[in-house]
This record gives structure tokens, C-alpha cells and sequence, in this order.
């Protein structure tokens, strides 16, 4: 019958991604928490509100293309097009750098309109997701360099996806935290 494991086999998982996996899940439970924390501090009172700089919407828009670009090198793995794996990793690789300045330039723009690490809850939230962000971010332009490291020594092909299979994963999940990151503090302000 279709849809049944035949006796005796096992489905298994490749344990680098299981690990990965294993890996998302805490993160999301870091941010769950911490989305948990700023509700019921928001609901003790002194909160202000917070007007956000417009870099955040430009940083949103690069990590969007961050994404695309990612997607476009795990599609030319699959299809064994070589330079253009590179060629995404590589845009994927500019892009991540581009949204690290842009959200550094963010907390410029934070602290120049007074809203401060220390002070007001609201602000010390917003730091605080923004930066644990960047620390998984810069985790995954490490991962990222040494997906392309192994893209010019030919091992990133049909036949070896893993490595980008993951990265690709990882790359995608860290897009979308952004996304819920910036509605939910847009949202909750």
C-alpha cells in the first residue's frame, strides 16, 4: 500500500539537519519568550512609544532579497549550475552584510532621537530583539562563507545538497524571524 513503511525500514533524518533543527526550535523558543516578556511589561505601564527609524523598512526590504537570492543558488545546486550558485551565495552573502550596517545605522538613528538601551523598557526590547537577531545572522553568514568556500571546490551539487539544503533552511527561518520581529514591534508599540 502507498502511504505505509514497509517492515523494518526506518525514515531518518540527516543528523546535521536534525541538530539544525533541533537548533531552530530554541531559538524560537528564545524569541517566544522574550515576545512573552515585552507583552507583560508593556502591560505594567511606562511604556512609550517608539518611533521607528525608516532604516528598519529598507533593512526588511534587504533581507527579503536576501532570501530570493539564497533561493536562486539552492535552485542552481539542484540544476548543477555552479556559477551561479556562487553568484547567489555570494549577493545572499552582500546582502546579510548590507542589513548588519543598516540595523547598526538603525540604533544610530534610535539614540539620536533619544530612545536609549537603558532607559524605557520599549527601547531596551527593541535592542534586544535587534541584536539577538544580528548574533544569529552573523552565525549564518559564517555558515553561508563556508557554503561558498565549498561552491568553488565543486562540492555543492545535485548530488551534495545538504550543506546548502541547510543553509538555505537556516537563511530562510532567520527571514522570516525579521518579519516577525518587525511586525510584532510595530504592532505592539
Amino acid at each position: 500500500m502507498t502511504g505505509e513503511i514497509e517492515a523494518g525500514k526506518v525514515r531518518s533524518m540527516h543528523p546535521q539537519k536534525f541538530a539544525m533543527w533541533l537548533f531552530l526550535v530554541s531559538v524560537i523558543m528564545i524569541f517566544i519568550s522574550l515576545s512573552s516578556a515585552y507583552i507583560v511589561k508593556k502591560s505594567v505601564g511606562e511604556w512609550i512609544y517608539i518611533d521607528f527609524p525608516p532604516l528598519f523598512k529598507w533593512t526588511t526590504a534587504i533581507i527579503i532579497l536576501s532570501s530570493v537570492s539564497m533561493h536562486f543558488a539552492y535552485i542552481s545546486a539542484k540544476r548543477n549550475n555552479i556559477q551561479n550558485i556562487r553568484i547567489g551565495l555570494a549577493v545572499t552573502g552582500i546582502l546579510a552584510l548590507a542589513f548588519i550596517v543598516g540595523q547598526v545605522k538603525a540604533w544610530g538613528q534610535l539614540v539620536d532621537g533619544g530612545y536609549h538601551f537603558v532607559g524605557n523598557p520599549a527601547s531596551s526590547f527593541i535592542y534586544i530583539f535587534t541584536g539577538l537577531h544580528i548574533v544569529h545572522l552573523i552565525g549564518a553568514v559564517v555558515f553561508l562563507l563556508i557554503v561558498l568556500a565549498k561552491a568553488f571546490k565543486y562540492k555543492v551539487h545535485s548530488k551534495s545538497m545538504v550543506r546548502i539544503e541547510m543553509c538555505t533552511t537556516f537563511w530562510h527561518f532567520l527571514g522570516g524571524l525579521w518579519l516577525y520581529l518587525y511586525l510584532f514591534l510595530i504592532f505592539n508599540n
